[in-house]
């Protein structure tokens, strides 16, 4: 026996012992647990990809539990299929449950849990979120940037105009969608576009498209080495962490001095940061400063390209309510002008087009990962402290007994007063997403542009295939092929910007 193996055995029997003296003692109110624990891992063998669709049916194995418990190594998790249990969740223990848990991806790429996502609950997340709801998120703000979201949409409409003039072509929209997130937001931090004809640097735009690419892909809390520390030293999960994190911080350092090196200084986030950085320099350092444009990057851009890819495959398959969307554009709006922000407000099919793909497709399924400060009780059951919570979204937002029809894409269902509160996309609580308003807005303006200015078609007469593919913000397994013809309006807008 090498010594390896003796490492191995010795650590397998010390938790062992561990385990069965702890199961000697009195037992704690858990919620109901999967019976096939095994010694030391707990129920990791279970956790399968995609986590929501696995974390479903151990509920429905379990009675359709509304909460139940595994064990991940030595850490408690709960795991909430329940709507009225969330909102208990986030109001009865809001602040108990406002913790993230210190996990890999959060140590290394989020500089030790300091940026806004990752921060534990307390006064450097509470100044971190006042930072960014005052100065990049409020409304004063969100208009400012205005400019860039409506240029990037017509740059869009530009692009599939110029081959469809003439009749139907088959466009990628997958990636069309991607570079206008990474454009518009690259934009707003740093004043550079990635991608088009005037695109700044392509090279560099390759690299953190990448980097981004990594971080979704990850498993956001159902890491094996998260939970079993021994791990790290057998595989390379935090090898490879720390080398996305190394070269993501380089990007991020890169932009900034270039920011402060401007001799003109631009209308841009970074510029705006550092404005401050020379009068709080303490609340404003370079570390701060680059987590909040980590989270803006990695938390801006796959969710808005992969949501509205979901949503315009969603009017491929009904064309009936694709037909109800053009219609209400073209008697609010007409056809003389192109749609603009102001308008969504008026589009009221267009705005529940939008909600029921993100009932159906929410951007992150199990949201982010909370953790207890402290004891506490949730849904009738005793949640020790140090508890992982993870919410299953996806699984509330396709309950039977919340929404009729609860697997149909039906945009109506929104007319009903108070449906859309039942929504939890982007969370609720302390922790909730303070970024949905940008989305929304860009979603709203980009599909109701698409929806006014050309004709949408499936390439053949399958349905577009909906099957999820893998990472935390769910894409689709295929990437979206359509169809389309561009509409007088859109010729018109080819035609003024050719002048």
């Amino acid at each position: 026996m090498d010594c390896l193996q003796i490492l191995l055995l010795s650590v397998f029997l010390f938790l062992s012992t561990k385990l069965l003296l702890t199961k000697s003692k009195t037992k704690s109110n858990f919620p109901p647990s999967p019976a096939n624990s095994l010694p030391v891992i707990g129920h990791l063998h279970l956790i399968k990809r995609p986590f929501h669709r696995k974390f479903l049916s151990l509920s429905q194995t379990l009675g359709n539990a509304p909460i139940f418990h595994l064990r991940l190594g030595q850490r408690h998790v709960y795991v909430v299929s329940s709507r009225t249990i969330a909102e208990e969740c986030f109001t009865k223990n809001d602040v108990v449950l406002a913790n993230r848990p210190v996990l890999m991806i959060n140590k290394h790429l989020g500089y030790n849990a300091t940026h806004m996502i990752g921060a534990s609950y307390g006064d450097h997340w509470r100044s971190l979120r006042r930072i960014t709801t005052s100065e990049i998120f409020s409304s004063l703000r969100l208009s400012t940037f205005l400019h860039i979201r409506k240029d990037e949409i017509r740059r869009l409409i530009l692009r599939l105009s110029r081959d469809s003039l003439h009749g139907f072509v088959e466009v990628e929209m997958k990636s069309l969608f991607t570079n206008l997130a990474f454009n518009n937001i690259i934009r707003i931090i740093a004043g550079k576009r990635y991608y088009g004809d005037d695109a700044d640097d392509e090279d560099e735009a390759q690299f953190v498209r990448q980097l981004v690419s990594e971080v979704v892909a990850g498993d956001s809390g159902r890491n094996p080495a998260d939970h079993l520390s021994f791990l790290r030293w057998f595989t390379d999960s935090e090898a490879r962490i720390k080398d996305v994190a190394h070269r993501f911080d380089a990007f991020l350092q890169k932009l900034v001095d270039e920011k402060r090196a401007e001799k003109e200084k631009s209308k841009t986030m970074i510029n705006h940061l550092l404005s401050l950085q020379e009068t709080k320099p303490d609340c404003y350092t370079d570390v701060i400063i680059k987590g909040i444009i980590l989270d803006l990057i990695v938390a801006g851009t796959d969710t808005v390209s992969i949501t509205l890819e979901w949503a315009l495959s969603n009017l491929l398959n009904h064309q009936e309510i694709l037909k109800k969307a053009i219609i209400e554009i073209n008697d609010q709006i007409g056809l003389d002008r192109l749609i603009d922000e102001p308008d969504i407000v008026n589009l009221p099919y267009l705005q529940n087009v939008m909600l029921e793909t993100l009932r159906l497709y929410p951007p992150a399924p199990l949201l982010l990962p909370h953790l207890s400060s402290e004891d506490c009780e949730v849904g009738g059951y005793h949640m020790p402290r140090g508890t992982m919570l993870l919410m299953n979204v996806w699984a509330m937002h396709r309950d039977p007994e919340l929404w009729e029809e609860a697997e149909r894409f039906k945009p109506e269902r929104f007319e009903k007063e108070g449906e859309a509160q039942k929504l939890m996309s982007f969370g609720l609580g302390r922790r909730a997403c303070p970024g949905a308003g940008l989305a929304h807005r860009l979603m709203g303006l980009a599909l109701g542009s698409l929806v006014q200015c050309f004709e949408w078609e499936r390439v053949g007469d399958e349905r577009i295939d909906m099957r999820e593919g893998k990472g935390v913000t769910m894409p689709k397994k295929e990437p979206l092929r359509a169809l389309c013809k561009s509409r007088a309006l859109a010729g018109n807008v080819l035609a003024v910007n050719s002048l």
